[in-house]
């Protein structure tokens, strides 16, 4: 299931993010992958901003690839974790 969050337009250029959770064969373990799509200095202001809140190092996310429209790029970063 996808969901998807805006990000306040007047604190960061216009960024999308979506959530998309995967169904592991372990109850326990999920995954679950992040993807920001907007322009290049929008995404990388999201993905610093998320590593100064502690959430993600900026390392994690993949290098930025072209975005589904011109003039945008996305990067995706997947986090594994257990869930009690």
């Amino acid at each position: 299931m996808q969901k998807y969050f805006l990000e306040d337009s007047t604190h960061t250029p216009a960024v999308r993010f979506a959530v998309d959770t995967t169904v592991t064969s372990d109850p326990t373990r999920e995954t679950v992958r992040l993807l920001a799509i907007g322009s290049r200095r929008g995404v990388l202001h999201v993905i610093h901003r998320l590593h100064r809140l502690n959430f993600a190092e900026a390392g994690a996310w993949s290098p930025l690839l072209p975005g589904p429209n011109p003039g945008e790029v996305m990067s995706i970063l997947t986090l594994n974790f257990w869930i009690d």
